[in-house]
């Protein structure tokens, strides 16, 4: 198990290190108490992660499944004790022993159930072609693209870590606190961990990039990268490994003007983005296409107008049948 925890909250959030602190008593259990032998140098982090939970009265995360099926392990085997226990005590009335177990059911249900309400997560999303701008906890304000979407935890409360989930594209303004405390940024590749910054991510199934406008930002990598971007930095993620490209500002954010900037772009690079926005389904008569470029401003705020803009600027034609559209010469 190779493992490199750099907060609190990771280890938390850790499968291995759950099962240790409940004393699950399964393989993932022994699985993290060799890793504790091999890296003494993390007991330290370890030992806060595990401080934390113990003054814990609610935890921010949603409850992870295996969590509550520990709890209701727990339970039943307390009921089980008791039962044991009435069979070894003359004259116990086992009703009495039957509601008790059921009152604490019901209670430990209950907890449960409001943990997870009070706890849920909020989300924000935007349909095909709309794009929109909202206000966070903190203050601190998102932009979304087309067909994109964040999550977030309800309550930010001081020193603990704003945490923001994302899937498609946002641009984010991130408010500074008094206490510093970390804004972070959760993708499919990576985490950008900021205090107060103005930076857009992308993170698609096709995409996934960076640029810093203003402040700066850590990047740490699904695979234990660190990486420190300052202003205009760009960076894109291909077969998972982060590269620095020179890109201009106003080509990678004309999306919140509703335009698209193109220069020498491949068509089907193009067409992506295009999907991407709208949902469309687009074809392409012949393969070869994909490899015209594609220079030029073009409008993004309707799909039919779009798609004549881009017909005007190479010769190929655009032939558009409800949710599908076919590119050919």
């Amino acid at each position: 198990m190779e493992k490199h925890f750099v907060y609190v909250e990771d280890i938390i959030a850790d499968e291995h290190f759950q099962s240790w602190y409940f004393n699950a008593g399964n393989e993932n259990l022994q699985q993290w108490e060799r890793w504790l032998q091999a890296h003494p140098e993390q007991m330290e982090l370890v030992n806060e992660a595990k401080l934390y939970m113990d003054n814990l009265s609610i935890v921010e995360k949603e409850m992870a499944p295996h969590i509550a099926e520990l709890a209701e392990q727990r339970l039943l085997a307390s009921v089980r004790a008791e039962k044991e226990k009435e069979q070894r005590v003359v004259n116990m009335r086992p009703r009495k022993l039957w509601w008790a177990a059921a009152a604490v059911l019901v209670l430990a249900i209950s907890g449960i159930t409001l943990w997870r309400t009070v706890n849920s997560p909020a989300s924000m999303h935007t349909a095909f072609g709309q794009i929109t701008q909202r206000n966070l906890p903190d203050g601190s304000t998102v932009m979304l693209n087309a067909n994109s979407e964040i999550s977030y935890s309800k309550n930010w409360s001081n020193n603990t870590p704003r945490e923001v989930w994302l899937k498609g594209e946002a641009f984010f303004h991130v408010t500074k606190k008094p206490d510093h405390t970390r804004f972070v940024v959760h993708t499919t590749e990576f985490d950008v961990i900021v205090t107060g910054t103005q930076f857009n991510i992308v993170n698609r199934d096709n995409k996934a990039n960076v640029l810093l406008t203003e402040g700066s930002v850590t990047i740490y990598t699904r695979h234990g990268d660190t990486i420190y971007m300052k202003p205009g930095d760009f960076i894109e993620f291909a077969n998972q490994q982060p590269q620095i490209k020179a890109a201009q500002e106003e080509d990678v954010l004309a999306w919140r003007d509703k335009k698209l900037h193109f220069e020498d772009t491949p068509l089907r690079d193009v067409l992506q983005q295009i999907k991407d926005h709208y949902g469309v389904t687009i074809q392409l008569d012949n393969e070869a296409l994909g490899n015209k470029l594609i220079t030029g401003i073009l409008p993004n705020d309707n799909l039919d107008i779009l798609l004549q803009a881009l017909e005007a600027t190479t010769d190929f034609r655009v032939k558009r049948s409800d949710s599908t559209i076919v590119i050919s010469y």
